[in-house]
C-alpha cells in the first residue's frame, strides 16, 4: 500500500512539473519556418504510447522509440522535452481521470 501511495505522490509531482513546463512553453511563441511544426512531423510518425510500466526495461524501450522518431525528423534538442513531454502528458491525463473516476 505504502508503494501506491509513493506512487501516486511521484505521479502527482511529476505531473505538476510537466504541467508548468507547458505553461511556460505556452507563452513562448513558436517560430513560423512555413514547414510542419515539430509537433506534426513528430505526430505523423506515430510516436508509441506511454503506458505507465513500472519495468524499467519497458520504460527504456519506450525511450529508445521516441529516440528514433527524434532523430528520423531531425528534431531540434529544445523541441525533444517538450514532445516528450506531450506523450507524458497524455498518459498522465489518461490515468489522472481513472483515478478520480474510480474515486467518485
Amino acid at each position: 500500500m505504502q508503494g501506491l501511495v509513493q506512487a501516486m505522490q511521484t505521479q502527482a509531482h511529476t505531473q505538476a512539473a510537466l504541467q508548468a513546463q507547458l505553461e511556460a512553453q505556452a507563452q513562448v511563441p513558436a517560430p513560423d519556418h512555413g514547414g510542419p511544426s515539430s509537433m506534426e512531423r513528430f505526430k505523423w510518425m506515430l510516436p508509441p504510447s506511454f503506458k505507465g510500466e513500472s519495468d524499467p526495461l519497458l520504460a527504456e524501450s519506450w525511450m529508445r522509440e521516441i529516440g528514433k522518431i527524434f532523430r528520423a525528423i531531425r528534431c531540434a534538442d529544445e523541441d525533444k522535452v517538450t514532445l516528450a513531454t506531450y506523450m507524458l502528458h497524455i498518459y498522465l491525463d489518461g490515468a489522472y481521470k481513472r483515478c478520480t473516476v474510480g474515486n467518485s
